[in-house]
């Protein structure tokens, strides 16, 4: 018995030793898994959720967002909590309000057969509304309470994000204390339950990221237990190509570079915003945009760089956006003008303006800015560029569209442009500027705003096909 107690010993000691030779022991990778709104909607969305996250050991961290809406003329309860509090805080009653959400909440812990006592929750949560607790103290309870009820039906502990993720005195999100405390915190929990949305400041008091804050949640709990990935479940399949109101079925986007999703972001594509994924960026972590009904298609992953481009003359996507104004200004030996650049841009700063796109040539200068920056300050600047630069000539063109059309298979593939301008023309849209970013994945053009949709159209037709 011993000698085959010993030998089963030396046996194992020896497999042991050769995959430390191969290469040692791969520690399994944890993700984290968030999930929004309409993923939480309801008890029968809770139930694919616990699907989801059960049927993947790696799932280990989940963060939440508040109910969404059942249906189209459904309310968000983060929407009926700030209704409630703007109530409150005008002395009007909100019991009608907050019966609402209450009844949410207790349709789906009946829907779950959850043993779940949460009217002293509610009672408390009400009570504290009622004597002047802050906005987003309000507001996060919306957080709070679905992140109670899922850890309740995962078997998860639950960790109120207020205890780990922090804002200092000014209100401004502290990445290196709240990394520490995540690692350090989730390091004694295998498995836990995150609400989003919010943290807290140094005196305590709960503090929210800006709507759309739980997908920052995930991202800083994703970075702070150094996730293999950064799961992000909506009520979509992933990006597409192009937006679907503009172009029928365009096709999904199944893998985009951070540098991409940042140019389409810009031109108003329908993606995360550049904050909600801004700590899983510096990490290197991957994020994977999946949907929660329909949880086996691929989805959209997003990375730091993907693999060598293997096709070129392909793009990832185009995107546009509407309401526009170019400044054109010209001026004879403009290029050997010290600091007329700087003095223009001087201009669009004392006026709180920023700009878009600033093309040039030798004797011109362009500023492309957003018509919500120059609401009621357009003829002051143009004032002020003449008396300061003493140009030859100023023009304004308004009613401009600017769309980008964004690939890394665009770089360095001769061809493109022509391409582009050959299908816009094709539709007889004309082109009032061209833009080219220095890092070749973009090429973004301006035209009228009422060709957006045309030229969206066709540059998408023109190269949807380039990469099979």
């Amino acid at each position: 018995m011993y000698q085959s107690h010993l030998t089963f010993i030396l046996h194992n000691s020896i497999i042991i030793l050769v995959i430390l030779a191969l290469g040692g022991l791969k520690e399994v990778g944890v993700i984290v898994a968030k999930f929004g709104g309409t993923s939480l909607a309801n008890a029968q969305q809770f139930r694919k959720v616990q699907n989801i996250v059960l049927s993947d050991p790696r799932r280990r961290y989940v963060v939440v967002s508040a109910p969404g809406k059942c249906h189209s003329g459904d309310t968000k309860v983060t929407d009926l909590l700030y209704a409630c509090h703007k109530k409150a805080s005008q002395g009007q009653e909100f019991g009608d309000v907050f019966e609402v959400i209450a009844q949410r909440y207790m349709d789906i812990i009946k829907g779950l057969n959850l043993d779940l006592d949460f009217e002293p929750l509610l009672r408390d949560i009400k009570e504290r509304i009622a004597a002047g607790a802050s906005a987003d103290y309000v507001a996060s309870r919306g957080e709070y309470l679905n992140g109670l009820i899922l850890a309740e039906l995962l078997g998860y502990d639950f960790i109120d994000a207020a205890e780990i993720i922090f804002f200092d005195q000014n209100g401004v999100f502290d990445s290196e204390r709240t990394n520490e405390a995540v690692a350090r915190r989730l390091s004694h929990h295998e498995r836990a339950v995150i609400p989003g949305f919010y943290g807290s400041m140094p005196n305590g008091e709960i503090k929210t990221f800006p709507r759309g804050g739980s997908d920052i949640s995930g991202a800083i709990i994703a970075r702070g237990v150094n996730a293999e990935v950064y799961e992000n479940w909506t009520d979509v399949s992933g990006f597409l190509m192009a937006d679907p109101r503009i172009v029928e079925n365009p096709k999904p986007i199944r893998k985009i570079t951070y540098r991409e999703l940042r140019e389409l972001a810009y031109m108003g594509a329908s993606v995360l915003h550049e904050d909600s994924i801004f700590p899983v960026k510096k990490a290197g972590i991957p994020v994977h945009i999946k949907n929660t009904n329909a949880p086996d298609e691929p989805g959209t992953i997003i990375v730091n760089e993907a693999e060598p481009v293997t096709c070129t003359g392909g793009i990832t996507g185009v995107a546009g956006r509407k309401g526009f104004t170019v400044i054109a200004i010209e001026k004879t030996l403009m290029h050997v003008e010290l600091g007329f650049g700087r003095r223009l841009l001087s201009i669009l700063e004392a006026n709180g303006i920023s700009f878009e796109h600033m093309p040039s040539g030798i004797d011109t200068i362009s500023v492309v800015i957003a018509d919500s920056q120059l609401d009621g300050k357009l003829e002051k600047v143009i004032e002020e560029i003449k008396a300061q630069l003493n140009p030859d000539s100023v023009e304004v063109h308004s009613n401009m569209a600017l769309i980008a059309t964004v690939g890394r298979g665009m770089a360095r593939t001769p061809g493109i442009a022509a391409k582009l301008f050959t299908a816009l023309g094709n539709e007889g849209i004309n082109v009032r500027m061209i833009d080219q970013g220095s890092s070749e994945i973009n090429i973004i053009v301006g035209v009228e705003n009422e060709d957006m949709e045309r030229a969206v159209r066709a540059i998408y037709y023109a190269f949807v096909d380039s990469c099979k």
